[in-house]
């Protein structure tokens, strides 16, 4: 991933762990990073938002894509899904995908960005502003990391993504 994204120098992938023991969480609306007070819960929640918001502008034929995996979205480990995210990350940090919810039937275009200072992915539903999803570009290249959500009422929520093994090639296809 590091060598993927065009022209930007990071040295080692920074991952995302989210709540308390892990490298950035949340106490008494302080979000903290490595342990040191960074911002305030919302001002975390705006920088995620701005991050979705900031797709750098390309030629559409000129882009380039890395395919990041099919995602089940929970709240709770090893809990049944009806939620799933497909996403891609271009050369150029511009986050893309699809959000399925296979209950209701809806279907949905996800775009967002790469900060290339932290690594924060975040990716919000085409046109929206809320809710705003993030965890860090190198988690998505886990099979489970953790993800966090920022809804338009203030309220951040921890998620799980859980990498979906891709389908097995059928017999009738060979």
């Amino acid at each position: 991933m590091t060598s993927w994204v065009r022209s930007w120098t990071w040295g080692s992938p920074i991952y995302y762990d989210y709540g308390y023991g892990g490298n950035v969480y949340y106490e008494d609306n302080t979000v903290y990073v490595d342990g040191q007070a960074a911002c305030t819960g919302e001002a975390y929640a705006q920088q995620a938002s701005q991050i979705a918001q900031t797709i750098p502008q390309v030629d559409p034929e000129q882009v380039e894509w890395m395919p990041l995996g099919v995602f089940a979205l929970t709240q709770d480990e090893g809990a049944e899904s009806n939620m799933f995210i497909q996403l891609a990350v271009s050369q150029e940090g511009i986050i893309a995908g699809s959000y399925e919810n296979t209950t209701s039937g809806a279907v949905q275009s996800l775009e967002g960005s790469v900060d290339a200072e932290s690594q924060r992915a975040a990716w919000t539903v085409v046109d929206k502003n809320t809710p705003v999803m993030e965890t860090g570009i190198y988690n998505l290249t886990q099979d489970q990391t953790p993800a966090l959500v920022h809804f338009a009422d203030g309220q951040t929520q921890q998620w799980l993504l859980v990498r979906m093994d891709p389908p097995e090639e059928s017999a009738a296809a060979e």
